[in-house]
């Protein structure tokens, strides 16, 4: 179940007991919309395809995928799909290493979206050993789709950056300073995930009206 407008709110305002900062940005920018996505295959399978490439794009090769491969692109058709058919979809070569990877691991039992373990760290292990899912997406994919309320991509350039302005550090906080920072921050580290984007996403657009 993903993480709700009101539990992002339940959850932020908790953060702005803990962390003064996060009471101060909330009432300069507001709550942040949820960003809610479909569990299972297709929606890994979706960020695969749409990697490093505009969403219009990702929508013409997807569309051509389910042309050719069948609608829905049930993993047991894209496993057995010849490459240089995927490819004629648009699919880079790595692309259609890593679709397959996923395809081949749903069809095989060896990944079971409606069951993945409860503790977040075993789940993102059992994702990351398909090709081409790294823990950023396997946590990105926790938060959105399982609504996962502890998630927190450390790694990820935003949340860094954001976690940097918030706190006032004089450098950008490395991944494991960012994990050590939020600490106090659980189990509301996916809400403070969405304000990290929402707050970077609220700077730029400022930046950009006063150029």
């Amino acid at each position: 179940m993903s993480l709700s407008a009101e539990q992002l709110r339940r959850s932020l305002d908790a953060l702005a007991k803990v962390e003064h900062a996060f009471a101060t940005r909330i009432e300069a920018i507001g709550y942040p919309e949820p960003r809610i996505r479909a569990r299972g295959y297709q929606t890994l399978l979706r960020t695969i395809v749409g990697q490093q490439v505009s969403v219009a794009a990702a929508n013409s090769i997807w569309a051509k995928l389910e042309k050719l491969v069948g609608a829905g692109l049930v993993p047991e058709a894209v496993a057995v799909a010849p490459d240089d058919l995927l490819r004629q979809c648009g699919l880079s070569r790595q692309k259609v290493s890593y679709a397959k990877s996923l395809a081949e691991h749903v069809a095989s039992g060896h990944i079971d979206f409606d069951a993945l373990p409860a503790d977040d760290e075993e789940a993102i292990a059992t994702m990351t050993a398909i090709k081409g899912i790294g823990r950023w997406s396997a946590e990105i994919y926790l938060l959105f789709a399982e609504g996962r309320g502890d998630m927190w991509p450390a790694g990820d350039l935003v949340v860094r950056i954001e976690v940097g302005n918030l706190l006032s550090l004089p450098e950008r906080p490395t991944e494991g300073e960012t994990r050590r920072l939020s600490q106090p921050w659980s189990p509301h580290r996916g809400a403070a995930t969405l304000f990290a984007w929402h707050s970077y996403s609220t700077r730029a657009k400022a930046a950009k009206a006063a150029m």
